[in-house]
């Protein structure tokens, strides 16, 4: 059994207890915390029926999908194995291309081996699209995504995610991994981003949860 329909986000009140700082970046909450965990837990189950006899790899592209990996392979209860890979762009052509400079790459050999790209947005898909090429010429046994959020809409390239937790507006969202400019990553919800913010040199400092 595989696991494709995902859910559409309903926008959220904003908590009381959200900090002043983050209160004023953003302008709504679109994914509180308890529903990112319970897709995600869905998701987890999906992937352990689906792979219950295959001793998965799961392998991800830091930063932005630490957060997601280590909550998706909590809620996967099968045997798996687990490694990172992390990125950079040669310039931005090469960026405009999906073109990446690998600076960590696998310690696993996936060589005939099931293996999960985790994710945690896909958007145009042009780097994704890129890494998915690279990993296929090792000759995997199979090779699946499992992407929290989606925009089909900005797609640039034809990818078919395997798992798919919600699918998001053409907004600009921080929060469980997503940053800007490197802020708010460590918020346990989803939020859109203020606009006015995207045009400041800089953003309020997260306080800690």
């Amino acid at each position: 059994m595989t696991f494709q329909t995902s859910q559409t986000p309903t926008p959220k009140k904003i908590p009381e207890n959200i900090p002043d700082e983050y209160r004023q970046a953003i302008s709504r909450l679109l994914i509180d915390e308890n529903t990112l965990q319970n897709r995600i837990q869905e998701m987890g189950r999906a992937i352990s029926r689906d792979y219950a006899a295959h001793n998965p790899v799961f392998v991800g592209v830091l930063k932005g999908v630490l957060f997601f990996m280590a909550d998706l392979l909590r809620y996967t209860t099968i045997p798996l194995e687990v490694d990172f890979m992390a990125v950079s762009n040669y310039s931005q052509e090469s960026r405009d291309q999906g073109v990446v400079r690998i600076t960590k790459d696998l310690d696993i050999c996936i060589e005939g081996r099931h293996v999960v790209f985790v994710e945690d947005i896909i958007d145009t898909g042009l780097t994704l699209g890129y890494l998915l090429k690279m990993l296929r010429s090792r000759h995997p046994a199979s090779l699946e995504v499992a992407a929290l959020f989606d925009r089909p809409n900005r797609r640039l390239v034809n990818i078919q995610a395997r798992y798919v937790g919600f699918h998001l507006p053409d907004l600009f969202v921080v929060g469980y991994g997503l940053d800007f400019r490197e802020q708010f990553r460590n918020m346990p919800f989803v939020a859109v981003l203020n606009p006015g913010i995207l045009n400041q040199q800089r953003t309020p400092p997260p306080p800690s949860f």
